[in-house]
């Protein structure tokens, strides 16, 4: 299934990592462990932020996505499960409304 996986990190210790020259580095690494489909990078509430989408089989997969940005840059790691307009298209969801209306 296709998750929605958003990683938070903190000025600390990502501005050491920089100043170091590493943050890069890591980076890189990291998006070879994980092979996002896409991601970008921004600003969220003040915090560097990366927004990736993933595939994942299982909950099991978690850690091998989250430890990395836990590891190296302290980050909060928030995993949301996404739909593509065919998976809402298989859903259901008119028979569905219809169930609850």
């Amino acid at each position: 299934m296709k998750v929605l996986f958003t990683a938070e990190c903190p000025a600390e210790p990502f501005n050491t990592l920089v100043r170091e020259g590493k943050a890069g580095e890591i980076i890189g690494k990291i998006m070879e462990t994980i092979k996002p489909e896409s991601v970008y990078f921004t600003e969220l509430d003040g915090m560097r932020t990366c927004f990736m989408v993933i595939e994942m089989n299982s909950a099991s997969e978690i850690p091998k996505h989250a430890e990395p940005f836990f590891l190296n840059f302290n980050a909060a790691c928030r995993f949301r499960i996404a739909m593509t307009p065919e998976d809402l298209q298989n859903s259901g969801l008119d028979s569905i409304g219809q169930q609850w209306s």
